[in-house]
């Protein structure tokens, strides 16, 4: 069974009081005491990020560890992925990270890893990452279209409730068929995927939403995706 949650925003470093949405990540993984892998890269790996991991992580029953590229903890990049349970991605700058993962070949590992049966998930960038395209405010002053790693189809946008700018920069997108229909996405929300095709969407607190949004007949269509809480 392949598994991808893609959180619009929420999860330890920002609900640090309501594990909600982490205890679900780690359900879905199936084991008593799953092995996590928190991948900084986006936040350029920073160590206040990385802390909030531990102490979060330390504190629902299963194994953490994390990934720097800046500082591998082994030649094996494969194997280190590959014996995880579940795989965490941070946010951060989508287009550096996708940048520096290609060139460590970590496109292709976690390819494997997913397909091997590894729960990925990530807030933000890490939820942008695991579609065909995304919107991101990557580049300063603006929100663009970003090509991501393809695993499941269509096109993601986190933060579509905290962000006054993300819905009409999503909506203009797909106006100039600059983008592919996709996922919006609430802080506090997530979209669960199972062997590509969409499972649920869940929610950390009351109120957040998660949508489809495409552009028909000259018209934007925001479909509202059923919630359950995690």
């Amino acid at each position: 069974m392949k598994q991808i949650i893609a959180m619009g925003g929420g999860g330890f470093s920002q609900e640090p009081d309501n594990p909600a949405m982490d205890q679900y990540i780690l359900k879905q993984s199936g084991k008593e005491r799953p092995r996590v892998c928190f991948l900084p890269t986006a936040s350029a790996e920073s160590q206040e990020y990385i802390i909030k991991f531990y102490v979060a992580f330390s504190q629902l029953g299963c194994q953490p560890s994390h990934l720097s590229l800046f500082h591998p903890p082994t030649k094996d990049m494969r194997g280190f992925i590959l014996e995880k349970d579940i795989i965490y991605v941070g946010g951060g700058n989508t287009r550096s990270m996708l940048a520096l993962w290609r060139e460590w070949d970590l496109n292709n590992i976690l390819l494997e890893a997913y397909q091997n049966g590894v729960v990925l998930a990530g807030i933000s960038a890490g939820g942008n990452c695991w579609f065909e395209q995304c919107t991101t405010d990557a580049v300063p002053g603006e929100i663009g279209m970003l090509p991501a790693l393809g695993y499941l189809s269509g096109s993601f946008s986190p933060h579509y409730n905290t962000e006054a700018e993300r819905r009409p920069a999503l909506h203009q997108l797909l106006k100039e068929n600059a983008i592919l229909p996709g996922y919006a996405v609430d802080e506090s929300a997530a979209i669960h995927f199972i062997d590509g095709n969409l499972h649920k969407a869940i929610r950390s607190i009351p109120e957040v939403q998660a949508f489809h949004v495409s552009f028909q007949n000259n018209e934007i269509i925001e479909t509202s995706l059923e919630m359950h809480d995690a």
